[in-house]
């Protein structure tokens, strides 16, 4: 029997972007299949990326313009895999790809039928920093450049026949009508890159995060420096003052979990590096338990960071509230020598651990491959990127904490591999 040489790769983050385009350039016909209404995965949050402080929206938005423009890449946002059957060479897939209600053809992106709308929600892209509409795009610049519809919160939902935003369309692409779909494709091989989500800082009281107002968590801080961001790229407080001191937590979570996530203490040096970029005369202190910089590179930039003044502190425990003074928060923690201190700052930055996606477990199911002992799936003694099953590779954080590179690098592998796996 002849193996089916199109390729499925599901989760269009920087290690999809990545290996969907490799597949492409090799002729190979690829679905994308994405969960969210936009592409780019955590990637798009960030506004420059380590240790050489590139813009990252520079790096990221060509790819996703030849993803866009690509024939033999079909890209299905707002999607999601439901079954999976056959083997290596012949995989039939089931996908449910859920109702826009805006028309990707007609829609030219000008977002005349945001304002219209009477809805307001949290906007989840942003950390919950701004407001969204029922109708809305995740951010500025947002790929595929088309709102979509959220009829959780939409008042047609409610039994209200609003039609503001199709009203506000000149470009008929507000389609009611619009419904839910399942779509069946044949693959010979499968690429998972879903990626990873940051822990639940709300399972640690002890770090007051939505409990103090300046308590933030890493990807709060990002968007705030991101020029596309809630803040359009300014570091403030929650009452708009531009903070004088930060206090930055590493390792929150770290004793749970088990496993160093590597990248925290390399954003953590980011931000400090957003911090005096922006902020004049700021302190920056860093509270960790343990330090990892790997890499010569990124040895160089912390060592540069460092040098503006960062104050490194070994903690063993530590917890923070309120002082009394507005804006401001104590840190007290115990040091390695077992002496009790503290530090008033005006924000604090939390790090918390990485994890696996949410809905892992399920897709690790319906894929017929293990999962290793926290919850990622688990590759190959003697292959970075094969799972349990033939035929179906993990790239990315989907199977463990990593840096960008490492993720680009086993992009090509599986690349490789799915080519190889698939010729007649």
């Amino acid at each position: 029997m002849a193996k089916n040489r199109d390729i499925l790769v599901i989760g269009a983050g920087l290690a999809g972007i990545e290996a969907s385009l490799l597949l492409a350039k090799a002729g190979r016909k690829v679905y994308l299949v994405e969960k969210e209404s936009y592409f780019g995965g955590a990637a798009i949050k960030s506004e420059e990326v380590t240790p050489h402080m590139e813009c990252a929206t520079c790096m990221l938005a060509p790819k996703q313009s030849d993803i866009l423009e690509n024939k033999n890449i079909e890209l299905l946002t707002m999607s999601e895999v439901t079954n999976v059957s056959g083997e290596t060479g012949d995989f039939t897939i089931k996908i449910l790809k859920r109702a826009r209600y805006v028309s990707l053809e007609n829609c030219i992106g000008c977002g005349a039928c945001f304002e219209p709308c009477p809805v307001t929600a949290v906007n989840e892209f942003e950390e919950g920093l701004s407001q969204r509409k029922a109708i809305y795009v995740a951010c500025a610049g947002a790929l595929p450049n088309a709102p979509a519809i959220d009829m959780e919160h939409c008042l047609r939902s409610k039994d209200e026949d609003c039609q503001r935003c199709k009203e506000a369309c000149m470009f008929d692409a507000i389609y009611y009508e619009d419904k839910d779909e399942e779509i069946t494709i044949n693959a010979g091989a499968i690429i998972v890159a879903t990626g990873y989500k940051l822990g639940d800082l709300r399972r640690f009281p002890e770090y007051g995060y939505e409990k103090i107002p300046n308590v933030y968590s890493a990807f709060e801080f990002e968007r705030l420096r991101a020029s596309n961001g809630p803040t359009s790229g300014t570091i403030q407080t929650r009452d708009g003052q531009k903070p004088k001191s930060i206090g930055m937590v590493h390792c929150v979570g770290r004793g749970e979990k088990k496993y160093c996530s590597q990248v925290c203490c390399m954003y953590l040096t980011k931000f400090a590096y957003y911090a005096f970029e922006q902020l004049e005369n700021v302190k920056v202190y860093q509270f960790h338990k343990e330090h990892s910089i790997p890499g010569k590179g990124n040895q160089k930039f912390f060592q540069e960071v460092k040098a503006k003044g960062v104050d490194m502190i070994r903690v063993k425990t530590l917890s923070i509230s309120a002082n009394g003074a507005r804006p401001g928060l104590r840190i007290e923690y115990e040091d390695e020598k077992a002496e009790q201190k503290a530090v008033d700052v005006d924000m604090a930055v939390l790090a918390p651990f990485m994890e696996p996606y949410p809905g892992t477990d399920q897709l690790a199911r319906l894929l017929g491959v293990q999962l290793d002992d926290f919850g990622f799936i688990k590759t190959a003694e003697y292959d970075s990127v094969a799972t349990t099953r033939s035929g179906i590779f993990a790239i990315g954080c989907i199977q463990g904490p990593k840096f960008m590179n490492d993720t680009t690098i086993q992009a090509h592998i599986a690349a490789g591999h799915t080519l190889s796996l698939t010729e007649e």
